[in-house]
Order: C-alpha cells, then sequence, then structure tokens
C-alpha cells in the first residue's frame, strides 16, 4: 500500500493575515489561531522500481553464478550455426534431384509460394508449374533482364525457361522440374535468386501528375 506524506506549511497562517476581503458565505467554527494550511499527498514511494545495480542474494553467492558468466576461463561458449530450414531460400543452394521423388504436393507449394515475390502456381495438366511475369519499358530492357537472371542462375544447375511475349517489352519466366513432373525446393530456391534481381531501372517510369 503506498505510503501517506503530510506536508504542512510553517508558520501557522491565520485568518486575520489574509488580505480583507467580504466573504460571501458564513464559514461556521472557523478556529482562527490554530488553522493551519495542511496537504495530504498520497505517493507511492518506490517510483522508480529497481533502478540501477543491486547486490546479490544470498543463495545467488551460494551458487557461484558469477564463476558462469562471460569472461571466465571455465565458461563453455557455443555457436550455433542455422539450420538451412532457417535461411532464406535465395542463400540455399539446390541439390540433386532423384527422378524418384515425389513432386511437391499443391499444399507444400502453397506454403512455399509465400517466401518469393511474384510468382503464380500454374496448373498445366496436373502439373505443377511456377510461373512469373515483368513488364518492362522496351524489347532492350527484356533483353537486359533476361541477361541479368541467366548470370543469377548459371551456377545452380537449375535453369528457367525464359522468353519474351508477343509483347516485345514483357518477360515470362517458368520453373519446374521435369525429371520429376512437378515442383521441387529446387524451383523455389532458384525463383528467390530470381527475386533478387534488380529490375527498378528496366520498369516502366511513374507518370507525376502535377
Amino acid at each position: 500500500m503506498a505510503a501517506a506524506t503530510h506536508v504542512c506549511f510553517s508558520p501557522p497562517i491565520s485568518v486575520s493575515s489574509l488580505p480583507s476581503r467580504k466573504p460571501n458565505f458564513v464559514t461556521p467554527n472557523l478556529q482562527t489561531s490554530q488553522s493551519r494550511i495542511c496537504t495530504r499527498i498520497r505517493c507511492n514511494t518506490n517510483l522508480l522500481g529497481d533502478f540501477g545495480a543491486r547486490d546479490p542474494f544470498p543463495a545467488e553467492v551460494e551458487s557461484k553464478f558469477g564463476d558462469k558468466v562471460l569472461g571466465f576461463s571455465d565458461t563453455e561458449h557455443k555457436i550455433l550455426i542455422p539450420a538451412a530450414s532457417a535461411l532464406s531460400l535465395a542463400h540455399q543452394e539446390c541439390t540433386d534431384i532423384s527422378p524418384n521423388q515425389t513432386p511437391l504436393s499443391e499444399h507444400e507449394a502453397k506454403q512455399l509460394l509465400y517466401k518469393v515475390v511474384g510468382w503464380r502456381l500454374a496448373n498445366e495438366d496436373g502439373v505443377l508449374k511456377l510461373q512469373c511475369t515483368w513488364k518492362l519499358r522496351d524489347y532492350e530492357c527484356g533483353v537486359e533482364l533476361i541477361n541479368r537472371i541467366g548470370k543469377v542462375v548459371e551456377g545452380t544447375g537449375h535453369l528457367p525457361t525464359l522468353h519474351q511475349l508477343e509483347q516485345s517489352n514483357q518477360v515470362h519466366a517458368e520453373l519446374w522440374t521435369a525429371s520429376i513432373g512437378g515442383l521441387s525446393l529446387n524451383d523455389f530456391i532458384v525463383a528467390a535468386k530470381i527475386d533478387k534481381v534488380k529490375t527498378s531501372d528496366l520498369v516502366p517510369r511513374k507518370r507525376v501528375w502535377a
């Protein structure tokens, strides 16, 4: 419970020492000789809580917790390397795919789709594929994008199908693992690497209206 603090102004202030003014009301039983203006303030005596350092408790001293902190030679320190699943897809490497491997289900593919940008799932005769289309300024920008994508994926061993559409300022990419007749993790890894390709200087400029 918060402690109560009494603050009193001293010396006593009598009514007679106040400026003379005709009162608009009558206060009964006013003792002028003993009156004091007192203010009762209720406050929390521990506003800041535990502030700064404190002395260790006896139980902590007995446990010798100080011998286990950083800086002591007998302290064991471990550097944990994140598992591959914790890394972004763009930082993972493609692996060899066995022809007997089962392709990803549609549910698994939809979960991985959240990790790539701008790609969509397409089902062509029961075969799932990843597809993405870029709209660029002109034909030359389309050629430049294809070259940039080629440089990014050339070392993965898993190449996408790239071609320009009838509209010469559009590039279309398609990814799937033909050997298993569907999608594998490699397709999403390559898609994530393609997402890292710079395209801001190739897309149409937005009009700014005054």
